[in-house]
């Protein structure tokens, strides 16, 4: 199995922002994972480090990232995809096989583990419509199968944010539909997210905030006057303030800083405290721990 000490994640990372971390492992497989979660119990668990921020002072752990577990297998409307597979390669390959169901993964950054970690969602689409079954590591259990009803979705959550579950592998049932029909709704969310979020060439983890229940984090942030507010080499996007882009060779402290003010306004504003999508790894800067105590309430 691929291993890399004091590796430099940077380059990874959607950001572009990141440290050396101690340990990192590539599995290719299942059995590789559970071989190198054996080694290291306590490493934390990624995809493709899209919706990570990882500190600029690095990381002292290990970090098992399942971006290599990227088989993919069609049988008739049911896909089995494993946790690296990129969503947007898996919805191309599902319109080729005249399958509809992942239409909105079609501008995802992300990869499969990720998506069914939270729930991934746009369009009226999202993970739990169309997820038949997930393979999952379970600290306890080992290698479990959970169903849809058993992963308890809402909305950007499932039970691997509430419980230490590393998502491996997904089934989706899908189900045929026309070509065209398929790609015109692909054509459409493409469309959308050309003009409503920041081009995936520009360094940026989507999304920065949920959605509070009944209200858009995009509007309250708007309203609380934060488009195009700055710290260092970040900046919150002008064109809608729920995304940090990082053009100018900021540090994960900017962004931090950055989404600390984003909050901190929206709270005093409003009474609202959002929930960052973003996830966090670090634990070596002091500044860094303090804010995340109060964005991560922990």
């Amino acid at each position: 199995m691929d291993c890399k000490e004091n590796f430099e994640i940077k380059k990874l990372t959607s950001f572009k922002v990141g440290g050396e971390i101690a340990k990192v492992y590539f599995p290719e497989n299942i059995d590789e994972f559970l071989e190198a979660i054996e080694k290291e119990p306590n490493a934390f668990v990624a995809g493709n480090l899209s919706n990570v921020l990882v500190s600029s002072d690095g990381y002292d752990g290990a970090v098992i990232l399942t971006k290599k577990m990227d088989k993919i297998q069609f049988d008739g409307t049911k896909v089995t995809a494993g946790a690296g597979v990129r969503g947007t390669k898996l919805s191309k390959l599902a319109l080729e096989n005249n399958l509809s169901g992942l239409e909105f993964m079609v501008a995802f950054p992300g990869s499969v583990g990720g998506e069914v970690f939270m729930n991934a969602g746009a369009h009226g689409q999202m993970i739990a419509d169309v997820l038949k079954s997930a393979k999952i590591y379970c600290p306890e259990k080992g290698l479990i199968t959970l169903n849809n009803q058993d992963m308890k979705f809402s909305y950007r959550t499932s039970i691997c944010q509430s419980k230490p579950y590393s998502v491996l592998e997904a089934e989706f049932k899908l189900c045929k539909k026309m070509t065209e029909e398929i790609q015109a709704k692909m054509d459409e969310n493409l469309s959308f997210r050309l003009n409503k979020q920041p081009s995936l060439t520009l360094p940026n983890c989507g999304s920065t905030f949920r959605n509070p229940q009944g209200d858009s984090a995009g509007r309250l942030l708007d309203e609380a006057g934060l488009k195009d507010f700055k710290v260092g080499g970040v900046h919150v996007w002008e064109n809608h303030a729920n995304f940090i882009i990082n053009d100018n060779n900021g540090t994960s402290l900017d962004i931090l800083t950055v989404m600390y003010e984003m909050y901190k306004r929206v709270k005093d504003k409003f009474n609202i405290e959002l929930k960052p999508e973003v996830r966090f790894l670090g634990g070596k800067n002091e500044k860094e721990v303090e804010i995340c105590k109060i964005l991560y309430q922990k």
